[in-house]
C-alpha cells in the first residue's frame, strides 16, 4: 500500500474560531457529552461522553493528535496510501470526526463517511468544532453494523472501528460477522483498524486477536507494554489485512512515538489469544468496563 513514508503535514484553511474560553456541555439521548478546553492549545478541546474520554480536536491543526490511540491510528493512516494521496476511509464511530479531520488534513480530496449512532452529538460536536468547507466527510447517522452491513464492496482503502457504547465496545461489533463484514467493505490491499479498550488478564483483547485471524491472514497488535502485561486498563490497537502489513514502518512510528508502545505480530501474536475463543454473535460479550476512577482527571 506504498511506500512506507511519513505522510506530509498540511495546514488547511479552517473557519474562524475564537479561543476556547471554557467547558460547554450538551445532552443527548445517549448520555452527557462535553468538550473540555486544553489549557495548552487555544483552540483545542477534549470531547468526554459521560465522564470519559472520547476525542480530542485542535482547530488550529488538524494533523494534532493528542490521545494515544489516535496517534496509532494516525499512523495507519499515513501508511495507507502513498503521502498525500487521497484515499476513501469509512469510519465506524464519529465522536469529534478527529481522525476524519485528520485525514482531511494529510490527504486533500479523500471520500469519507462516518457512522455514528448519536446524530445529536454529531450535529452538535459540528456546531461547536466547524469542519472546514470543502473537505468531504459525511456523516451517515446509524448503528456502526448497520452501515458497515450497507457498506458498498471494496468501498474502502481502510475501515476504522472506534466504536464505543459509554466506555465499552458493543458486543455486536466485536464479532467474526463483524469482522467479515468489514473484510467486504475492504478495496484490494486495503486494511481494517480497530480501536479497543482492555486490562488485568486481556481476556476480551486475546479474543479479538482471535477473532481477527480467523477473517485475516494479517493481524498486527499495537499498545503499551504495561497494558500488554495487564498492569493498567488501556486502549488496543488491531490491524488487520489480506496482504502484508507495513511492520518495519509501523515499530518505527510507535517507537518513537511520546507514549511508551510495542507492536507485536506473526508468531508472538498468534501466541497470544492463549486458547481464547472466536467472537460470535451467538456469544459475543462487549469489552469490559474501566476500573472505577479510570477517568477522574479525563480532559481536565
Amino acid at each position: 500500500m506504498g511506500r512506507e513514508q511519513r505522510a506530509p503535514r498540511r495546514r488547511p484553511t479552517t473557519p474562524d474560531v475564537p479561543a476556547a474560553t471554557g467547558p460547554r456541555s450538551h445532552r443527548t439521548e445517549f448520555g452527557l457529552a462535553e468538550l473540555v478546553p486544553d489549557r495548552d492549545h487555544p483552540q483545542a478541546w477534549s470531547l468526554l461522553l459521560d465522564g470519559a474520554p472520547q476525542s480530542h480536536v485542535d482547530l488550529a491543526d488538524p494533523t494534532h493528535l493528542a490521545f494515544e490511540y489516535q496517534r496509532r491510528l494516525g499512523h495507519l493512516i499515513d501508511l495507507a496510501a502513498e503521502p498525500g494521496k487521497p484515499i476513501r476511509v469509512l469510519h465506524l464511530g464519529g465522536g469529534a470526526l478527529t481522525l476524519a479531520r485528520y485525514t482531511a488534513a494529510t490527504r486533500p480530496r479523500s471520500r469519507q463517511q462516518v457512522a455514528e449512532l448519536d446524530t445529536a452529538l454529531t450535529e452538535w460536536v459540528r456546531t461547536e468544532l466547524p469542519v472546514p468547507t470543502g473537505w468531504q466527510i459525511k456523516v451517515r447517522g446509524g448503528d456502526a453494523r448497520a452501515v458497515l452491513e450497507r457498506a458498498p464492496e471494496g468501498g474502502a482503502e481502510l475501515v476504522i472501528a472506534d466504536v464505543f457504547s459509554g466506555a465499552r465496545v458493543p458486543a455486536h461489533c466485536t464479532t467474526v460477522e463483524f469482522a467479515t463484514l468489514a473484510a467486504r467493505a475492504l478495496a484490494p490491499g486495503g486494511r481494517y483498524a480497530v480501536n479497543i479498550a482492555d486490562g488485568a488478564s486481556l481476556a476480551f483483547a486475546r479474543c479479538q486477536v482471535a477473532t481477527l485471524l480467523a477473517v485475516f491472514p494479517e493481524v498486527a497488535l499495537i499498545a503499551d507494554p504495561a497494558v500488554l502485561r495487564g498492569k493498567r486498563f488501556g486502549n488496543l490497537i488491531l490491524v488487520a489485512a489480506h496482504t502484508p502489513l507495513p511492520i518495519a514502518e509501523l515499530t518505527r512510528r510507535t517507537a518513537t512515538d511520546a507514549s511508551l508502545g510495542r507492536v507485536e505480530h506473526g508468531r508472538e501474536l498468534a501466541a497470544f489469544p492463549a486458547g481464547a475463543p472466536v467472537a460470535t454473535d451467538a456469544l459475543a460479550a462487549p469489552s469490559p468496563a474501566p476500573p472505577p476512577d479510570t477517568f477522574k482527571h479525563a480532559g481536565r
